[in-house]
């Protein structure tokens, strides 16, 4: 429309100047006259044109957001998405949502709030994000769902809300993948880059170090710990607290080895993983009891930090360690 109007005024002003004797040397009062009309013509054609336009721009973006939350999706007018959002058909976002920048919803969700979600976050399609906790003791209290930046979160996970009698809220961090069918329950807290694998079930008041990953079926009792960088085995079941950096496997699970693999993929040296194998030894090997272990492990703290981290996870356990 821009091009058209100004290619309408060229042709204009150049009629005109045509329309005028060749035979003038200079311009005469009526040339002049005519002239200024037709510039002031031209500039009317062209004012109107570009109303029109700006007119027709600000209509195309209106549709382009609208497009970004289908018309099926129900989202209350209390939730605060960000423009760039893009939400589904059949999702419902009840009210007290947060919703960050470039996220995207599928459909068929339903997120229900106290909930914050962050900044690109995926969420695929029958996902059911901050629904209240089963838990019997729960009696309506607002409590919080939090979940951090670009985080995955595959078809049917399920994720519950705090309750009041812990911290009253379920945490996950930023950059973790939650395959499909994983449950996180009450008062959960994940840390960074996680992988959580197809039907892993996380019992409530669970804490997941950062950079773990828990493989398919796995069930984990309530209370468990699992360790930074820790690797949990197919179909485990987990009701004592993992170190961190440890493998562990089987029904009930059992430490195999250091996650040897993990640490490799995450550039650890060959320094650091062969201390973390000693102090495995120690604490699994030597048929030592756990105070003296841990005696054992505190001179090798000042030579590498991973023995400081190894160590303080099986300090702060409350359920106790996963042994052979």
């Amino acid at each position: 429309s821009l091009c058209l109007s100004l290619s309408l005024s060229l042709s204009l002003c150049l009629s005109v100047s045509l329309s005028l004797p060749l035979s003038l040397p200079l311009p005469t009062p009526v040339s002049r006259a005519l002239v200024v009309v037709d510039v002031f013509f031209c500039l009317i054609v062209v004012q109107k044109w570009m109303e029109k336009w700006l007119l027709q721009v600000k209509f195309f973006v209106q549709i382009e957001r609208s497009k970004m939350i289908h018309d099926l999706a129900i989202v209350d007018a209390s939730a605060n998405i960000h423009p760039s959002v893009i939400v589904g058909p059949w999702t419902t976002i009840g009210p007290d949502v947060t919703i960050g920048e470039g996220c995207v919803i599928a459909s068929h969700c339903v997120i229900k709030g106290p909930t914050t979600i962050g900044q690109r976050c995926q969420i695929f399609q029958f996902s059911s994000i901050g629904e209240a906790t089963p838990d019997l003791k729960y009696n309506n209290e607002p409590t919080t769902l939090t979940i951090g930046d670009d985080n995955i979160i595959r078809e049917g996970v399920t994720i519950h809300r705090g309750t009041i009698q812990d911290r009253g809220d379920t945490f996950i961090g930023n950059h973790n993948l939650l395959m499909a069918y994983v449950h996180v329950g009450h008062d959960c807290v994940i840390g960074n880059h996680c992988i959580l694998v197809n039907n892993v079930a996380l019992a409530g008041h669970v804490h997941v170090g950062d950079w773990a990953i828990i493989s398919g079926y796995c069930g984990v009792h309530q209370y468990c710990r699992i360790g930074a960088h820790s690797y949990l085995g197919m179909m485990s079941r987990l009701s004592q607290d993992l170190p961190a950096f440890v493998l562990a496997d089987g029904h009930p699970a059992a430490p195999k080895m250091i996650n040897v693999e993990g640490l490799r993929r995450r550039n650890f040296s060959d320094h650091e993983i062969k201390k973390l194998q000693q102090a495995f030894k120690i604490v699994y090997r030597k048929k030592l009891s756990l105070s003296d272990a841990i005696e054992s492990l505190k001179p090798m703290m000042a030579e590498s930090p991973s023995i400081a981290v190894f160590v303080d996870s099986i300090e702060s356990s409350t359920r106790g360690i996963v042994r052979s």
